[in-house]
């Protein structure tokens, strides 16, 4: 059994320990919010938070996760804590079109505002490259991280 610890809750998972942890977080765990696009770590749209690190978890054998914070899109916000800032930018500026992406965009934006509170389109566009979206939303991505930048600064301590 593999000990994980996926958005504060525990897991133990009987698999290979190089399966994927894409495959563990959403067929053993149920967590579907994290998609499947390339399978090479291209494309971005498996991004997870590792120790509040972004990785690619179509790549990442699930042993190297074991025992670590892992945060998915599902862990942002929750029921009790209502949207994440990134989430609600994500409504207020409609950027998802066809959305498929979107949970890689996200994550990777908390990275980036999680190190950098106030950035800059280039800092944007830095960590952001390799997060494809086929529907190029990439101005809405933009002003979506720019309005959280925005509403983190703004939001009580305790806000989530």
């Amino acid at each position: 059994m593999i000990p994980l610890k996926i958005n504060g809750k525990e897991h133990a998972v009987d698999v290979d320990p190089t399966t994927p942890l894409l495959w563990v977080i959403r067929d053993y765990v149920g967590l579907t919010g994290t998609k499947f696009g390339c399978g090479i770590a291209q494309c971005g749209a498996c991004t997870v938070h590792l120790n509040g690190s972004p990785i690619r978890s179509c790549v990442t054998p699930v042993q190297v996760a074991a025992e670590q914070e892992i945060t998915t899109i599902e862990g942002l916000g929750d029921a009790q804590q209502g949207l994440h800032p990134l989430q609600q930018a994500w409504i207020d500026e409609q950027v998802p079109q066809c959305g498929y992406c979107q949970s890689g965009q996200i994550m990777s934006a908390a990275a980036l505002l999680e190190t950098n509170t106030s950035p800059s389109d280039a800092d944007i566009d830095r960590a952001m490259a390799g997060i494809v979206c086929r529907c190029g939303t990439y101005p809405r991505i933009r002003k979506g991280i720019k309005r959280a930048a925005i509403a983190l600064k703004t939001e009580p301590a305790s806000g989530g």
